[in-house]
């Protein structure tokens, strides 16, 4: 199949299929943009069911990571990479060293770091065939793992959202269904119980589902009841298009808010939450926090306090988007989008980590 035909396919810059026989790599790297700067996004490792299922994917995502770094103003372009395996049986040094090597074939318009199914110590892998690589752990003065910042860029839009929809930010009591315990979920279930929600939790692992429901008073539900489970908000942390116009009828949830990118299966679902009366924040927007740390470390100036910093801001673009698509009657999703499209060729207000003081951000400037 030809890739220009792929329903997924907008004008990516470069689409890398990698085959590494003796370590068993396939691989598909995509590049989507990279007016901005070197396009940068994590790789995911999946038992996908066909090659044609990994770049769907990998287009999809890497598409995003565009929107995404552009909303909030990283002077960085969009990619994704995908390594077609199982996470659990498939991994070895090999794999992710030889895996490095076609990264390093780009020559730096794409940088790597960790995502679903990788981790600290894969990049560690990776690192050792590519200087493109980000997500290393501090003691190697990387920025460590993204998720825990992912986790609380969603955390804080949450809040947000319950203010625009409650008037006020106290979780106390609100239930919120949590759906796919990786790092990201659990450290997402972490902020919430410590906040005082009431949570729900749900994953295909069954054994971890039991396991951070005891740790967190959560009530474990079926991965597919989670739709039809009442509650305050559902956050989707797994893998992406999971609201499709069959589920979003069985919600019975306020507020959609999850890490998990490309929550839509397309964006006319946005329109189908709006008309249900249903709050869903931009998945693009709300889940920018481990790239904005994975950036700090790549500018060769990491700062936590300028990443908690950038983290701060992303509730104040979920308050402009969410109040600006009730102003214009459209989906929050819309307006996003919108602004994500207009900044992918505007370079006017970059994000960067210097040493002393972090440049204003677009997530401050870019609506107002």
């Amino acid at each position: 199949m030809a890739v220009s035909t792929h329903v997924e396919f907008d004008n990516h810059e470069s689409v890398l299929f990698c085959h590494d026989r003796s370590s068993d790599l396939r691989a598909i790297i995509a590049v989507h943009n990279t007016n901005r700067g070197p396009a940068i996004g994590g790789c995911r490792m999946w038992p996908y069911a066909s090659e044609d299922d990994a770049l769907t994917d990998v287009l999809r995502l890497s598409k995003g990571m565009s929107y995404k770094n552009a909303v909030v103003g990283l002077p960085h372009g969009g990619g994704k990479s995908v390594i077609i395996g199982d996470p659990k049986s498939g991994k070895s040094p090999a794999l992710f060293e030889a895996f490095g090597r076609f990264v390093d074939q780009l020559g730096g318009t794409y940088i790597v770091a960790e995502d679903v199914g990788t981790s600290v110590s894969d990049m560690a892998s990776v690192a050792r065939s590519t200087p493109f690589v980000a997500g290393l752990s501090a003691n190697i003065s990387g920025g460590g793992d993204p998720s825990p910042f992912t986790a609380e860029g969603v955390f804080l839009a949450i809040q947000e959202a319950v203010h625009f929809r409650r008037g006020g930010r106290d979780l106390t009591g609100i239930s919120v269904i949590v759906q796919g315990l990786g790092h990201v979920g659990v450290s997402l279930c972490q902020k919430l119980y410590e906040a005082g929600a009431k949570l729900f939790v749900a994953d295909i692992d069954d054994q971890r589902a039991v396991s951070v429901a005891a740790r967190f008073a959560a009530l474990k539900v079926a991965p597919d009841e989670v739709y039809d489970c009442k509650a305050d908000i559902y956050a989707p942390c797994a893998l992406g298009a999971t609201l499709n116009p069959e589920n979003i009828k069985r919600l019975k949830v306020d507020i959609v808010a999850g890490s998990a990118n490309n929550q839509l299966a397309d964006d006319h679902c946005a329109d189908l939450l709006r008309t249900r009366k249903i709050l869903y924040l931009p998945d693009f927007v709300i889940n920018s926090g481990g790239v904005i740390n994975v950036a700090s470390e790549v500018s060769g100036h990491y700062s936590k306090s300028h990443v908690d910093k950038a983290l701060r801001a992303i509730p104040e673009v979920v308050r402009e988007i969410i109040s600006q698509a009730a102003r214009e009657d459209r989906s929050p999703n819309a307006v996003a989008l919108d602004l994500a499209i207009k900044r992918l060729s505007d370079k006017s207000d970059l994000l960067t980590f210097d040493a002393k003081e972090s440049s204003r951000t677009a997530l401050q400037t870019a609506l107002g």
